[in-house]
């Protein structure tokens, strides 16, 4: 089923581009991230240009993302005071992230920009991952359980001025962290088309030091709106987003999603991090290989 993509000026087969959603749907299900990581990976693999795949896949994460923070909502599991300034500071990233990718379009590297971040991301997260699951898969095994690492904020969060009461998070912190925060979150949002659950929540566990019950509601509500901003920055600015591409993608995660969670209930979560790690490292290594090897067609054509 051949369709054609008329930003990306190019056909495709549209049950393989569901199939993609689906995939990163599926690993959304299992292992509970936005798979926006992989999303744009995935579809560069398959030909599709860096700046459409990356724009295109920050307007899924949108739509993927508005479930899971309804669900989180009813369960008060949302700081929304947190999550406002984090969004504040994921507009802000969002219009620095909308000069940096114009810049680099600009001077042809934006494709190039764009295959390096995810080389150093993924490679970077999967090796901790990899490692953390290691570690608890010999520690399960042994019969000796890790020690659990205590929930406190970084020296450099308390050493900021200004604090305010986080009651939800349970934090007595300066609001300018979770706001630096949400401008690096934005401005990745922006030149990756990634949801950053995958980066926001570890930094909201071990550097801003929330309560876990709020972590993952808090980063959807975040992703939520900065993915919104970065969908309506690209539609104005970069003109470089795909609304059938988006639409078929969402379709392949929406029905992906419900199938990961009922896998996932049935399997062990360590086990299932490690495989994610293999994952990641492998779409990194993938995407470190592509940047090395010469290709077929040295030039290519794009509309102006």
């Amino acid at each position: 089923m051949d369709v054609y993509l008329p930003i990306a000026n190019l056909s495709v087969n549209g049950l393989i581009i569901v199939g993609l959603g689906a995939i990163t749907g599926l690993l959304s299900g299992i292992f509970g991230v936005g798979g926006g990581f992989l999303t744009t990976p995935l579809m560069i693999f398959y030909g599709i240009p860096p700046t459409v795949a990356a724009a295109s896949a920050a307007s899924q994460v949108t739509g993927a993302s508005v479930s899971g923070v309804f669900a989180h909502t009813r369960r008060g599991g949302v700081d929304y005071q947190m999550g406002a300034v984090m969004v504040a500071g994921g507009i802000i990233g969002t219009g620095i992230g909308a000069l940096l990718f114009n810049l680099l379009a600009q001077l042809g590297q934006i494709d190039t920009v764009i295959n390096i971040l995810y080389v150093l991301l993924l490679g970077s997260i999967g090796g901790l991952m990899a490692k953390e699951s290691i570690q608890s898969i010999r520690a399960e095994r042994s019969g000796v359980s890790m020690a659990a690492k205590k929930r406190r904020h970084h020296p450099m969060v308390a050493s900021l001025p200004m604090r305010w009461r986080f009651y939800r998070s349970g934090l007595y912190i300066s609001p300018l962290a979770p706001l630096l925060l949400g401008i690096g979150t934005g401005i990745l949002t922006m030149l990756m088309g990634i949801g950053g659950g995958f980066i926001l929540v570890p930094a909201m566990l071990y550097i801003l030091g929330m309560s876990a019950n709020v972590v993952v509601g808090t980063s959807l509500f975040q992703i939520l709106f900065v993915t919104m901003a970065t969908t309506m920055m690209h539609a104005l600015t970069t003109h470089a987003i795909d609304i059938v591409l988006a639409s078929l993608l969402l379709f392949g995660s929406v029905t992906g999603a419900q199938l990961g969670a009922q896998f996932a209930q049935k399997a062990s979560p360590v086990k299932l991090r490690l495989v994610l790690a293999i994952i990641v490292l492998v779409v990194a290594a993938r995407m470190a290989l592509g940047l090395g090897y010469r290709p077929d067609d040295i030039y290519t054509m794009a509309p102006l």
